[in-house]
């Protein structure tokens, strides 16, 4: 399992305040938590750090746990849910990318 780190109520509000203007780039439909649906998460978080992701009305499982769901299984940090809406952030940890996010301390 890969390392989650535990992120300040400062740097919550932060990522939060970012991810208001951002679109969805993940969309959890009928078919639930699958492995492509995983792969594509994990390499959305690879390129961008933080995600939205969203539940979309067609699928069976509660927005709240399958994203929560789907944070643990891409060993991201679940930064905030409303409503059909789920944000994600996973610091970068390839040494040759830098950091698309910094965070406040």
């Amino acid at each position: 399992m890969e390392e989650i780190t535990t992120l300040t109520g400062k740097q919550k509000r932060y990522l939060r305040s970012l991810g208001s203007t951002m679109d969805p780039v993940v969309q959890i439909g009928k078919t639930g938590m699958s492995a492509s649906l995983l792969d594509s998460t994990k390499d959305a978080l690879i390129a961008r750090e933080l995600i939205k992701v969203r539940v979309l009305q067609n699928c069976s499982e509660a927005p709240k746990e399958i994203i929560a769901q789907l944070a643990e299984a891409a060993g991201a940090e679940l930064v905030q849910i409303i409503g059909r809406n789920g944000l994600l952030y996973k610091r970068n940890r390839n040494p040759e990318k830098n950091h698309k996010i910094e965070l406040p301390s």
